[in-house]
């Protein structure tokens, strides 16, 4: 398993930064990956089981995500498909704004797709892709 971090400041309150971690409209604004949330749901909340699904490594795969936490400064959710997925954001306020903590780790599960989709996700955290998505949401949020 590998865990990757990135840390934001924003102007936007917790709540908002929350909010939009858990509206599927804003989730794309500011997502590393375009993905289409197959059920209606307005608002992520936690206890929702949800399908997804994307390209990765320009390959269609689908997800199946559980929500775990969506309030009180914190969303978590697991994501499993050809790779398994565990995704943190802590929010804090403080002096000089929001601090947005978020964290994804990657293990990959059995067989050579899902080793080839875990590379490929690694890949794109190690470039820089959660670190942009948690500086995009940060501006998001402010802007909401």
């Amino acid at each position: 398993m590998r865990t990757w971090t990135a840390h934001a400041i924003s102007e936007a309150r917790p709540e908002d930064i929350l909010a939009a971690l858990t509206d599927p409209d804003e989730v794309a604004r500011w997502s590393p990956v375009a993905f289409d949330i197959e059920d209606d749901l307005l608002r992520l909340r936690a206890g929702d089981r949800t399908r997804v699904s994307g390209k990765l490594a320009g390959v269609r795969v689908g997800f199946d995500v559980e929500v775990h936490a969506a309030e009180d400064g914190r969303f978590s959710l697991s994501a499993c498909g050809p790779v398994a997925m565990d995704v943190d954001y802590d929010l804090a306020a403080g002096e000089a704004g929001t601090e947005v903590h978020a964290s994804v780790s990657i293990r990959p599960g059995r067989g050579l797709l899902s080793s080839v989709m875990a590379e490929a996700t690694n890949g794109l955290l190690r470039a820089g892709a959660l670190s942009a998505a948690v500086d995009r949401l940060a501006r998001v949020a402010v802007a909401a």
